[in-house]
């Protein structure tokens, strides 16, 4: 019950919040019932840890959720909060006005990424996944200019291109099941049934799936729509984007290795070093020669799925645990920077790099937010990213896997430098000769987003509650700890 219950909030506030003629009725409903979904959340988090089977199941075969799912859930309930918070401020800075259009699809494309980990059919949940790029898009092109509708219909044309390549794979999946005698094509069924499937048919299936979801995940070669669409959409859609709908596409790939694991000599973690690996280097050059501070923490988006993929293709349990702490200081890290890089959008107007000096000045909250945000973002202490990196590493040493170690070091090095070399002089470079410091003060929706989102990115770093803890190490051992 309480499942159904959670996904008919987005619902009830994307109609309610549609059918005022008020933009702060609707910012009122979508925030009330983003508190509400994360409270649930919460219950359902806590419900899954607690039960004898670490399952909670609403309708068998089609609807239940274990610990990953949980997991997944929270961190998407968590950034919808902070997202709509923002989206007060934000709706009273855009030039566009539109507040009906905007609450609607935001709220949609909030249920379409709660139904994603809650799905049992594999075939049912493509469809979820195609629902969140339906709703998104229309949140990418919501400031209606020429930039930012080109952007939306490269996001269309590249992730349906990846749809139905990763259609493809899920049918090539069925047709293993089917011949297999597979009667309950569940994720479970799926786990079950995979000794007896074919595994020429399971390494087509997976290689199609990690390669059509990967575009939509951000992976290189099919990354280049994130960029653009970052940089064009509204900032609390940006969180959306790139903290939680990157997560909830990346779960339905990590959904297929406990399959692929119990098939004998699929060797899955392969293909997921290479696609991450490929897709760290990338972004790490990426980064040194980006001219736009929300691109820049998009292609960071990029490099940090490719070190969650990689941590997965290590293998093992403490790889497989240090790489869900990752989605977990992913989520929240980067849905913190796009709300810093909008503070700073509001305050100068420009996206530009090089038109950003002396922060700081103009605005301290703002200033020491986008140096945090930087540093979280890049990796550095006490910072909970910088504790799972660390981890990540230190298993890959441990397993005796020095060359795809040594690689993770050296890009995410140069990943580092290139961000905080971007950040440092727009936190603290001088601006021009006679340029006036005009101090900006951020309205107080938007002042309080920055508190609540940056508090879990410095406290989880120190300091990790029991309850979460374990929720990850739950969340991990469902995957198994081979890759």
């Amino acid at each position: 019950m309480i499942l159904f219950v959670l996904i008919s909030i987005p619902l009830a506030a994307a109609a309610l919040s549609s059918s005022s003629s008020q933009a702060r009725f609707g910012s009122m409903i979508s925030v009330i019932g983003a508190v509400a979904a994360l409270a649930l959340s919460g219950w359902v988090a806590v419900d899954v840890i607690t039960s004898s089977k670490h399952v909670l199941v609403a309708i068998p075969g089609w609807i239940a959720i274990d610990a990953l799912g949980a997991l997944i859930l929270l961190l998407i309930a968590v950034v919808n909060v902070t997202a709509t918070l923002f989206s007060v401020g934000y709706m009273d800075f855009t030039t566009t006005g539109d507040s009906h259009r905007y609450y609607l699809n935001f709220n949609l494309f909030v249920f379409s990424m709660f139904i994603v980990p809650l799905l049992q059919e594999p075939n049912i949940v493509w469809i979820a996944v195609e629902l969140t790029t339906l709703f998104s898009v229309l949140l990418v092109g919501f400031e209606n200019t020429r930039e930012a509708l080109e952007a939306a219909w490269k996001y269309v044309v590249l992730t349906l291109m990846g749809a139905a390549i990763a259609l493809l794979g899920f049918l090539v999946l069925y047709w293993a099941a089917r011949q297999a005698g597979i009667t309950h094509y569940t994720w479970a069924g799926l786990e079950a049934g995979a000794p007896q499937m074919s595994p020429v048919l399971l390494k087509a299936a997976f290689t199609l799936i990690l390669v059509g979801f990967g575009a939509k995940v951000g992976l290189v070669p099919l990354h280049t729509w994130l960029p653009d669409a970052h940089s064009q959409a509204p900032t609390p859609v940006c969180a959306l984007l790139s903290g939680i709908e990157t997560t909830a596409v990346l779960y339905v790939i990590l959904r297929l290795l406990p399959v692929m694991s119990a098939a004998p000599a699929i060797h899955a973690n392969t293909w997921l070093l290479i696609f991450g690996l490929i897709s760290v280097g990338t972004a790490a050059f990426l980064l040194l020669r980006v001219r736009d501070y929300k691109r820049l923490f998009a292609f960071s988006t990029v490099e940090h799925m490719g070190i969650i993929l990689a941590a997965f293709g290590l293998g093992g349990t403490a790889a497989h645990t240090a790489a869900m702490l990752q989605i977990v200081g992913h989520t929240l890290t980067k849905s913190f920077c796009f709300y810093t890089a909008g503070s700073v959008l509001q305050m100068t107007g420009t996206r530009n790099i090089a038109s950003v000096r002396s922060v700081i000045r103009r605005s301290p909250l703002i200033g020491v937010a986008l140096l945090l945000g930087g540093l979280a973002i890049a990796g550095a202490p006490p910072f909970v990213l910088f504790l799972s990196e660390f981890s990540i590493l230190r298993a890959g040493l441990n397993q005796g896997e020095y060359l795809t170690t040594g690689l993770l070091v050296f890009f995410i090095a140069i990943a580092f430098f290139a961000i905080m070399n971007h950040i440092g002089r727009m936190v603290f470079g001088s601006t021009e000769v006679g340029d006036p410091i005009r101090p900006y003060v951020l309205p107080v929706s938007s002042r309080m987003t920055l508190i609540l989102a940056v508090v879990p990115v410095i406290v989880l770093g120190v300091y990790i509650p029991g309850p979460l803890q374990q929720l990850i190490t739950l969340a991990a051992a469902v995957l198994g700890g081979r890759g």
